[in-house]
């Protein structure tokens, strides 16, 4: 099954077809000790990918309805943030940087910057 095609499924029909996958992928299981054929131990894979996929999907779900919850909220959980890097994380922000104390500010009026006449 195609990851688009489980996009439209809902939670519980998921959660269905995540019990029946794994279901089958122990009776295959079974089968490769019991001397099974060599078409059942390569449906091994496809079955294991397959599972891979509905679990992505349930978790993409999972996490935009997380995302969707926490939109309005002043603080977002730590693994919906951007990850960027540690560095960029911990530096100023363009608030705090352009941050001017009372005085700088009355120094900055008063005091404008020099204009110099230079020969071209």
């Amino acid at each position: 099954m195609l990851a688009y095609e489980l996009q439209s499924k809902n939670k519980t029909d998921l959660l269905n077809q995540l019990a029946e996958l794994k279901q089958e992928l122990s009776q295959l299981r079974v089968q490769k000790i019991a001397g099974g054929s060599a078409s059942k131990l390569t449906k091994i894979s496809t079955v294991r990918k397959s599972i891979a996929r509905v679990l992505t999907v349930v978790n993409q779900k999972q996490r935009a309805n997380i995302a969707e919850f926490y939109k309005k909220k002043n603080y977002l959980p730590l693994d919906l943030r951007h990850k960027k890097t540690r560095a960029i994380r911990r530096r100023l922000t363009k608030k705090e940087v352009n941050a001017k104390t009372e005085r700088q500010v009355k120094k900055e009026t008063h005091f404008g910057r020099r204009k110099y006449a230079v020969k071209a």
